[in-house]
Order: structure tokens, then C-alpha cells, then sequence
């Protein structure tokens, strides 16, 4: 990406995102990002905070951040930098690309959360093979109903 763009080589965009049963607020989320006093470019959104710098930087802060409640505070990557024109809503106008998808996964939030308090251990079965005899017969049925 150009540097046009506040995109550096080595330089990444994290999103924080503060789950429904979160223990600190948005305002408090960048508060205690900016009290770090890291080179970071740090951006509140509506659903916790947007951080941009250098890689293993962006890595601290979000260690040290996690810290505070770590079954409730979640990142994820985002691909353009805070004010990025070609993402910025305040350039485009309306909701950005991804927000419904973030906005999807913010309502599952508190199942993640409670798991990640009490884990459970889970075993899979894993499903037989059918034979390819019983597979073309189920075709047949099914090829016979139409």
C-alpha cells in the first residue's frame, strides 16, 4: 500500500472490539490505549477502538489491553489504516464495508465470552463414509421422486 494511504511496510490495523458484557467502556478502551503513550494511531469506533502502527507494537497494546478482561475484549485484523478513503464512511458516506459482518459477529460476542470463561471439552464424531453404492442409490431416490 502507498504511504499516501498511512500504510507503511511492517505497519498494521487492528480492530478492538469490547464484547456486550465487556467490564470497561469504549471511552475507557482509548483512554487506557492512549495512557500506554505507544506510537500508535488510535481511532474510537462505535464498537470499541481502531489501532494502526508498527506491528509488534500494535501486539503490545493489545496484549497489555487484553489484560484487563480477556473474555470480553476481541480483535481482528482490518486491511486499510483509520481514514483510509477508499474505507472511511466519513469519505464514502453510509456504513462502511464489513460493518453488517462485524455487526453479526458482535451478537455472538457473549457465547464466545461465556465459553472462553468456562471451557468444556468437546469431542467430535467424526461422520462414517457411506459406500458409493448407497450413495448412487440415494441419487436414484431422489432422481426417482422428481
Amino acid at each position: 500500500m502507498s504511504q499516501k494511504n498511512n500504510y507503511n511496510k511492517g505497519e498494521v490495523t487492528r480492530m478492538i472490539i469490547l464484547g456486550p458484557s465487556a467490564n470497561i467502556s469504549q471511552s475507557e478502551l482509548v483512554q487506557k490505549l492512549h495512557m500506554m503513550e505507544l506510537p500508535l494511531t488510535i481511532k474510537s469506533t462505535c464498537y470499541g477502538a481502531m489501532i494502526h502502527g508498527e506491528e509488534k507494537i500494535v501486539k503490545k497494546a493489545i496484549e497489555k489491553i487484553r489484560d484487563l478482561d480477556p473474555c470480553n475484549i476481541f480483535t481482528k485484523d482490518r486491511g486499510f489504516p483509520p481514514g483510509d478513503p477508499r474505507r472511511c464512511r466519513g469519505h464514502r458516506g453510509g456504513a462502511r464495508e464489513g460493518f453488517h459482518q462485524l455487526e453479526c459477529e458482535f451478537s455472538l460476542l457473549d457465547y464466545v465470552g461465556e465459553a472462553l470463561k468456562k471451557p468444556k471439552k468437546v469431542t467430535i464424531e467424526k461422520p462414517e463414509k457411506i459406500s458409493v453404492d448407497t450413495f448412487k442409490k440415494i441419487i436414484n431416490e431422489e432422481e426417482g421422486e422428481k
